[in-house]
């Protein structure tokens, strides 16, 4: 193992260990933020109503098929 500290300067290592790993988790971290279930700032978004299937049709519509 000291071997390989001889070739790879052991500073210059750890640093850009932890620029990889707070990348890594600064990525992580804004993945999670963009999803519904995992946002812990905003909290889930309130679902858009669906349209029901059975819901009345518009009079306007109901006279056109009824009339042929």
């Amino acid at each position: 193992m000291w071997r390989i500290w001889r070739l790879i300067d052991p500073l210059r290592a750890l640093v850009a260990q932890a620029v990889f790993l707070f990348g890594l988790a600064a990525m992580i971290h804004l993945i999670l933020l963009s999803t519904n279930k995992y946002n812990w700032m905003d909290g889930p978004a309130a679902a858009k109503p669906v349209a029901s299937v059975t819901s009345p049709m518009p009079a306007s519509v109901a006279s056109l098929t009824l009339t042929k």
